[in-house]
Formats: C-alpha cells, sequence, structure tokens
C-alpha cells in the first residue's frame, strides 16, 4: 500500500485556488513595505513562546486559552492572510475590527472560544497556525518537513527576529505561536531567540492516533491520504497500512520533541500534559507564571480562565480498531528503541 499522496482537502478543507492568487498577489506586493517596517527592531521584547509537540494533542485549545486570557497576541485568521507583512495585517485588525468603535464593519465574526476543527479557528480574532509565514523562513523538504543542515545554516534569523518583533511592537503583548512545524529544529530555534518559552504539549498516544484517523477521513475522506506532518520516515512510513502510519508519525515527533527539548536550557522549557492541563488549567497557569518570570517577564499571576476543560479521551473506535491502535504504537515503540535498529525508521 502506498499513501504518499496528500490530497488537498475535500468540502470545508478544500484549498481555493482563487484565495490563494489573490493572497499571493497581495503578499507580494506588500513584502517590500514590512522589510521598510523590519529596519525599525531588531530582537522580541517579549519571551515568545512556542507551542511544540504532536498533532491533536491538545494544541488548538491551549493556544485559544492563551488567546482568551488577552495576556497574550498571538496569530489571528486575520493577520495570517498577511503572511509575509504580519505588521501590517496586524495594523489592518487594529483598523477593521478592535477599533471599530460605531459597528460600520460588523459582518467579522471575533472569536468563537474553544471551538476548531482539524486545528481550523472560526472567527477573524481566533488563532491561526501561521505556517505559511514559518515556511518563508524555513525552506521545508517537500518529502519530510525538515530543512537540510546547508539550507537551515542560510535561515535569516535577523530577519526573522525583525519581523516577530515588528509583530510584537504592533500588539504590544508577548507573541505566542504554533511551532510544531519544526519540532526537528528546537535547538536552532533555541538559539535563534534571545528569550523563548518552548512549551511541549503531549497526549495519552492512542488518542492521538484514534483523533488522526479522524482527521484524515475529515479531511480526505479517507484514511488511505497522508495528513499532517511528515517526519523523516515518512519514506518508510508511506508504505504501512494506515494505523501503522499514524503511529509511526506520532512517535516519530514525539521523539524528535524531547530529544530537541532535551537540549534546551530547563529554564526554557514546559512540559505540559493534555489530560493535566484540561482538569486543572489553573496549575499550568500558575507554571507559565513561574517559567516567564524566569525569563524576565511578569506575567498576571491571577487565573481568571475556565476551571476545566473537556477531555476529548474517549475511545470512539471499535475494540478491534483499537486493540490495533494500541499494538502499532507498541511496535513501533519496540522498533525504535532495540539496539542498533534506532535508524531502521528512517529507511
Amino acid at each position: 500500500m502506498n499513501t504518499s499522496q496528500e490530497e488537498p482537502g475535500v468540502g470545508d478543507f478544500h484549498r481555493s485556488r482563487k484565495l490563494e492568487t489573490l493572497l499571493g498577489e497581495m503578499n507580494g506586493l506588500l513584502a517590500m513595505c514590512q522589510e521598510e517596517i523590519n529596519r525599525q527592531y531588531t530582537k522580541p521584547r517579549f519571551p515568545l513562546l512556542l507551542l511544540m509537540g504532536a498533532p491533536h494533542s491538545g494544541t488548538t485549545l491551549f493556544m485559544q486559552w492563551l488567546a482568551e486570557s488577552q495576556q497574550w497576541a498571538y496569530p489571528t485568521n486575520l493577520i495570517s492572510r498577511f503572511y509575509a507583512a504580519p505588521y501590517l495585517g496586524a495594523r489592518i485588525q487594529q483598523i477593521l475590527i478592535e477599533n471599530d468603535i460605531h459597528g460600520e464593519i460588523s459582518g467579522f465574526k471575533k472569536t468563537v472560544p474553544f471551538t476548531s476543527t482539524l486545528g481550523k479557528t472560526e472567527g477573524a480574532l481566533a488563532p491561526h497556525e501561521f505556517w505559511y509565514f514559518w515556511r518563508r523562513f524555513f525552506p521545508l523538504q517537500p518529502e519530510a518537513d525538515v530543512v537540510l543542515a546547508e539550507k537551515l545554516a542560510q535561515v535569516d534569523i535577523v530577519r526573522l527576529n525583525r519581523e516577530i518583533a515588528a509583530l510584537e511592537a504592533a500588539l504590544e503583548k508577548p507573541l505566542t505561536f504554533k511551532a510544531m512545524l519544526l519540532n526537528w529544529h528546537i535547538p536552532f530555534l533555541d538559539a535563534a531567540f534571545d528569550k523563548v518559552l518552548f512549551v511541549n504539549l503531549k497526549r495519552e498516544p492512542a488518542y492521538v492516533v484514534q483523533s488522526m484517523l479522524d482527521g484524515r477521513r475529515k479531511r480526505n475522506g479517507s484514511e488511505e491520504f497522508w495528513y499532517s506532518f511528515k517526519p523523516p520516515e515518512y519514506a518508510w512510513l508511506k508504505n504501512l497500512p494506515p494505523v501503522e502510519q499514524v503511529a509511526g508519525q506520532i512517535y516519530s515527533i514525539r521523539q524528535a520533541t524531547d530529544a530537541g527539548m532535551a537540549q534546551v536550557d530547563p529554564a526554557r522549557t514546559l512540559t505540559i500534559h493534555y489530560e493535566e492541563f484540561c482538569r486543572d488549567p489553573a496549575a499550568t497557569w500558575a507554571e507559565l507564571v513561574e517559567k516567564m518570570a524566569g525569563l524576565g517577564y511578569a506575567m498576571q499571576r491571577e487565573y481568571t480562565g475556565p476551571e476545566h476543560f473537556h477531555a476529548a479521551n474517549t475511545i470512539r473506535s471499535s475494540s478491534a480498531r483499537w486493540a490495533q491502535i494500541q499494538q502499532a504504537l507498541t511496535d513501533v515503540e519496540h522498533l525504535g528503541s532495540r539496539p542498533g535498529l534506532q535508524s531502521q525508521l528512517r529507511r
């Protein structure tokens, strides 16, 4: 079986060629303006919060939680349209939505809190993944979401810092991003940013695999097509059945994220378990307050958010499929940990 193709999506997940053309034209025109703005900045004033880890591990909920606290700035669905000129996107957002005091432009949905579908949020001010922005700076391989060493050495860190600093200046708060697209390059990001907090969000792997398989069906209409990040082992994984593919995909991502986090100063890392976060978000807030203080930023200490969230850890698969998921995870972990076979997954 070969499921190496990644479908463009069905239904609500179909990509609009017209929109892509319009966005490309607009961003091409605005990019030079952004370059002029970048020259006014050097690096972010506040610590960055970069969210790492496997997809379907609660990362969107976590971003929405940060957004609703009003203590963080983040790329919104509106700003994401300006991926080559985020400062200008932020200013347009402030003009059209945040300062529309007479309600003359009232058709925008500002946000729909704590709801999403496959990481997609609803509302102009809801958090966005911002992948187009990161891809501008990091030339990922077509067969894997990694950057070759020689290309990584050419990444324009100065420009990246300037552009993020400009967005921060427009929004006037610490910035948080989903950065899971770069799970394999955490040490590079650590060296690139003066002040950064890496948050590794983890969820019980079997539920992640189940959710990812659901995501394949929703996005592509079938489990047979690849969905989400491609690890370095993609060339090997793509020939396996869907359950084994996803188990290997999640195992690889978690291994890479853990290895990257281990190379970073513990003062700049925080591991959060989805189940514990849902049970007691106030405790997670307290951890964030402490970590950010260590990086020189005083957050609001009082927690004012929801008391808890419903953890979506329910078995929706048949008993046979659930057993298959668990066995696939056991097999891939055993294969990845056997002496002399650590590289087997990469063949």
